[in-house]
């Protein structure tokens, strides 16, 4: 996990780089991989994927390939989803559109990704991040599980995937 006193200069570092480049108007586009789809959302359009109506149980990771502690925990979703098929697993990545063919697809590949992954693109950071959870103070890897009764959140990185079944547990069980 990122150490908290670090924070506030990672986010003036991200909002000092996203200053720099020059982004069209977040809109929704498609790109292939494999059989699978990356959908680029600005917050807009993801933040229906954070709530649901149904029993199902969701958890929704977001991550960036150059948060070390992020990659380390991408396995426990991997084995999570894989273990538990009824279980809605959605990686969303805040790496750039740019980079999804020639970084982020073969980063999925070579490390097995399975789950679901959409990319978040929307430079608002600050508007976002609370309206996710006022609580997040915008340090990576994020977690959020929930279905339509419950949910927790998640600062930190999950060790193991008994770590992970075991808050699934203990947020699905609180209801």
């Amino acid at each position: 996990m990122i150490h908290p006193k670090s924070i506030p200069f990672i986010l003036i570092c991200f909002a000092i780089f996203l200053a720099g480049c020059k982004h069209k108007k977040a809109t929704v586009e498609e790109h292939s991989i494999a059989t699978d789809t990356i959908v680029v959302h600005n917050f807009n359009s993801l933040e229906p994927l954070l709530h649901t109506d149904s029993e199902t149980t969701h958890i929704v990771n977001f991550w960036a390939m150059w948060c070390a502690p992020c990659v380390q925990e991408l396995p426990t979703f991997v084995a999570y989803a894989k273990n538990n098929p009824n279980t809605e697993v959605l990686l969303v990545s805040l790496d750039f559109p740019k980079d999804i063919e020639t970084k982020l697809k073969p980063f999925l590949k070579e490390k097995g990704i399975t789950p679901k992954v959409v990319l978040l693109d929307d430079a608002d950071a600050n508007s976002w991040i609370d309206k996710i959870d006022p609580n997040w103070s915008g340090a990576l890897p994020f977690t959020i599980i929930f279905n339509n009764k419950s949910r927790s959140y998640h600062e930190r990185t999950f060790e193991s995937l008994k770590d992970l079944e075991n808050e699934v547990k203990k947020t699905i069980n609180n209801q």
